[in-house]
């Protein structure tokens, strides 16, 4: 994913964990993205990586107790004050029991008390010491405080034991703290449903009737509005293997299932939540929820079997000619209620000259309030990694350019949030 982050200034606390070396693969992530990445390390990482190794990677030197600076900003209380986002990959068990308790006996921990802007925790430890009640607790004690847990995984450990412990995927470290300098008050905390790939509409238990639907730009979409802040739900035919884990995804197959979970998806999003702040005072308490959003990117197919089959239909019995009895499928955006809901559709043509006519009808036909037109060129359009949209609504047409889905993603939101202010 192509995300870009020129401009942020990122700051990366390593402890000493068997898993430090992997906090290179985290800053080279930072650093690939266009972000400044600047380390902090205890004394304890040092017996596990060098320092010279970072500074090889970000071309920064380090913050460490032998290298601190009051004639540069190279010290606990300036560095904080340079830095956007603060992120402890990996975070030992010791480390995070000192965090929570205020304790700032090393120079990392310095410079986290004195950081007062976001800060994230990736815990790496071993099992018993994670799950000792003392880091348990420091963790909740943690994240009351606003400081984002990072959850560690399960798998075998360098120690030997199986369980959990292991530090997230560097992928996920980067995501989680990607988000925290990309969110927008807009779809900060509001309900999202993005659905991808192509149906799969059963003839029989081995055989379906699809299209070439990749669900990449349904996976971008969730990605961009993971990483505005959005509570997305992606409800998907393909893999959804490469985005933040934090995503709620639904995996489906033909489309009544896909209609399905949308129905329950939109009824869930429409729901309010309890403002906490009202909650505390002695006000009443109201109910506050944002209009949520629909991105219909499915490629639905347009026919399905009349008559799908149970078990598999065997070839003999078919003999050399199969006519195969389809009726017209259900159209999702025709079908669902989309009142206090803002829906975008998307529409792939390769009709050149009726293409941009063919998307635009669909608003009124279909109460929609945008649809995203993609010119293919043939069935290898399908799949690629870049796409070229053209954002129409109603009163206006933007053309968005050729360019990655991920990017491209952002544009879309952009696009999308001016149609709440003109509603």
């Amino acid at each position: 994913m192509n995300i870009n982050l020129s401009g942020r200034n990122v700051l990366l606390g390593v402890t000493g964990s068997i898993s430090a070396y992997k906090a290179c693969e985290v800053a080279r992530a930072f650093i690939k993205s266009g972000a400044s990445v600047r380390v902090i390390m205890t004394p304890s990482s040092q017996r596990f990586i060098s320092a010279l190794t970072f500074e090889a990677l970000t071309r920064e030197r380090v913050l460490r107790e032998e290298s601190e600076s009051w004639v540069s900003d190279l010290n606990h209380i300036d560095i904080g004050k340079w830095a956007d986002v603060f992120v402890i990959a990996p975070a030992t068990a010791n480390t995070i029991n000192k965090l929570s308790k205020g304790i700032a006996d090393n120079i990392l921990l310095q410079s986290a008390l004195a950081f007062n802007k976001p800060l994230l925790v990736a815990p790496s430890a071993n099992t018993n010491m994670i799950d000792n009640h003392y880091t348990t607790g420091s963790l909740k004690m943690l994240a009351v405080n606003s400081v984002k847990i990072i959850s560690s995984q399960s798998k075998l450990l360098a120690c030997g034991d199986e369980g959990d412990g292991a530090l997230a995927e560097p992928i996920e470290i980067f995501y989680q703290t990607a988000q925290k300098m990309l969110i927008d008050d807009f779809w900060k905390d509001r309900r999202v449903i993005v659905t991808g790939g192509g149906t799969r509409e059963k003839i029989d238990d081995v055989r379906y009737i699809s299209n070439f639907s990749s669900g990449k730009m349904a996976n971008a979409l969730a990605t961009a509005l993971y990483l505005r802040g959005a509570d997305v739900c992606l409800i998907s035919t393909k893999e959804h293997l490469n985005i933040p884990k934090e995503i709620y995804t639904i995996d489906v197959e033909d489309t009544d299932e896909m209609l399905e979970y949308i129905i329950d998806s939109i009824r869930v999003a429409k729901k309010g939540k309890i403002s906490h702040a009202t909650m505390s005072s002695s006000e009443p308490i109201h109910l506050i929820q944002k209009r949520p959003y629909l991105f219909m990117n499915a490629a639905v197919a347009d026919f399905t079997p009349k008559f799908p089959q149970i078990g598999k239909i065997k070839k003999s019995d078919i003999g050399d000619n199969w006519t195969l009895e389809l009726k017209q499928n259900l159209d999702i955006l025709s079908t669902i209620d989309k009142r206090g809901l803002t829906t975008i559709a998307f529409k792939a043509e390769m009709d050149n000259k009726n293409g941009f006519s063919n998307a635009k009808s669909i608003l009124k036909r279909k109460s929609i309030d945008a649809v995203c037109y993609n010119l293919l060129r043939d069935s290898e359009s399908f799949g690629t990694d870049n796409n070229n949209i053209t954002f129409i609504t109603d009163n206006n047409s933007i053309d968005l350019g050729y360019s990655d889905k991920l990017s491209l993603s952002f544009k879309i939101l952009d696009e999308s949030k001016k149609i709440e202010n003109e509603q």
